[in-house]
């Protein structure tokens, strides 16, 4: 059999590009080697919300005990919430699999490479599969990378699906890394009351967001008591005497029962036979054109071509690959404006341009508009009124959305929007917000005094 499209790979991509594809009426082969839902299900985005959102309420509580209202204690049962984690993923994998049974999806289960012309052929429990396609989707997704000396040891020095999978949660924990992953469990780790240092080599935490955004988290950090240690270059990281032990190239040394190494994620596009297709790389990302096309009849899309890691951003792609190859558009791929939030407490969440890529705009007109939340009735219902959310404008129209603070991930959605329509003055006022709600923030910034970016 010939199948019209065939996907290797069933993350939030390659699983959203197989039933897109199917509802459009294609056959459809789907090709995994591990489980249904990728990282960002197993390993990711799920686990370790559920992880946060399992914690909160302890945040909740300092929050409103600091404000004298609230007394008492919370305890979340570490074992009980891993258990529910695992309960929730396998649940969710099997209504995965029911819905690609119900489209007429074929899952093939086992390690798939490119084998020939329009050919593909996977490694099963029972032998070689081999697959023909008409089209060929490549969602391999992507994996934690390590710079030489800092590789986890499964022992003290763990990688992000390491730390997931716990049985219990360390007293101290070293954080080799300050981006999104390392932030959002050094957070969980802090509410179990593990003792946290943040290490990185860049001279703020969150360093791709705009730098009010880090200097903000930073200060919360700097409350918590955390070690924050920035500008700091690692020479290596080891299990010695059941302990982790960080060493920097000044000779100094930081030990703790854990450490967690988050310096990023890499794509995994090695050793299926690329190169051998003609596909062209660079660093591992799959090269692709305006069509997220790698090769004749080839796409690629999610983290393997490198555009963004973000699961969201790879599920938009499928809709795209699964259209244009069912023949239902012509057009080049446009992602649009693409959201980002780091959750926890506080939240940072940011679309569009960020007043420090000002230059990516018309400079000359490029201003910017400010609301604190501490003005906002439901951050100060919450007794969290630290952050702000800031627009920014280019010829009087909204290009960016930036916030940080209490809940701000529910601005996400609505200032995607806003961003995407290009609001003017005038749009702003076509639109009710709730009050009281947090969005009243977003509408505060809209509406405030603007200033040009110096």
């Amino acid at each position: 059999m010939t199948y019209d499209l065939v996907v290797i790979g069933a993350g939030p991509g390659g699983f959203d590009a197989a039933v897109e594809a199917a509802r459009l009426g294609l056959s459809v082969a789907l090709v995994e080697k591990d489980f249904l839902g990728g990282t960002c299900l197993n390993r990711g985005c799920i686990p370790t919300k559920l992880w946060l959102g399992a914690t909160s309420v302890l945040e909740e509580l300092h929050n409103q005990s600091r404000m004298k209202v609230a007394s008492g204690e919370v305890t979340v049962d570490f074992a009980a919430l891993q258990s529910r984690v695992q309960k929730h993923l396998a649940g969710t994998r099997k209504a995965m699999a029911m819905q690609l049974k119900k489209l007429g999806v074929e899952l093939v289960e086992g390690f798939g490479k490119l084998g020939g012309d329009h050919l593909v052929t996977v490694e099963t429990a029972e032998g070689e599969v081999s697959l023909e396609y008409k089209k060929l989707v490549i969602a391999t997704g992507s994996k934690p990378i390590f710079f030489p000396g800092l590789e986890p040891d499964n022992d003290c020095v763990l990688d992000s699906d390491m730390f997931l999978s716990m049985e219990s949660m360390p007293e101290s924990l070293i954080v080799v890394g300050a981006g999104f992953i390392g932030l959002e469990m050094a957070q969980v780790a802090h509410r179990f009351g593990a003792k946290v240092a943040v290490v990185d080599a860049m001279d703020r935490v969150a360093p791709l967001e705009d730098p009010e955004v880090s200097k903000a988290l930073g200060a919360v950090f700097k409350r918590w008591k955390w070690d924050v240690r920035l500008e700091e270059r690692v020479a290596g990281v080891l299990t010695r005497d059941g302990k982790a032990e960080l060493t920097f190239q000044s000779g100094d040394k930081l030990t703790a029962d854990k450490a967690l190494v988050a310096v990023g994620r890499g794509p995994v596009t090695q050793g299926i036979g690329l190169e051998e297709a003609g596909i062209e790389m660079l660093f591992n990302q799959i090269q692709v054109d305006d069509y997220l096309m790698a090769a004749p009849d080839i796409y690629a899309i999610g983290d393997a071509n490198g555009h963004i890691q973000l699961a969201h951003a790879a599920s938009h792609q499928a809709h795209y690959v699964a259209l244009h190859a069912a023949g239902r558009t012509e057009a080049p791929y446009a992602a649009g404006p693409v959201p980002s939030v780091l959750y926890g407490a506080p939240e940072a969440m940011r679309v569009g341009t960020m007043e420090n890529e000002a230059f990516l705009q018309d400079y000359d007109t490029t201003e910017v508009s400010v609301a604190q939340l501490a003005a906002n009735p439901m951050a100060q219902a919450h007794a969290a009124t630290q952050g702000f959310v800031k627009v920014v404008w280019s010829g009087g129209r909204v290009v960016g959305v930036t916030g940080v603070g209490h809940d701000v991930s529910r601005l996400v959605t609505p200032a995607t929007l806003i961003v995407q329509q290009g609001w003017t003055e005038e749009d702003v006022h076509k639109t009710i917000f709730p009050h009281p709600s947090l969005d009243e923030a977003l509408l505060m910034a809209l509406t405030a005094e603007r200033k040009k970016v110096q």
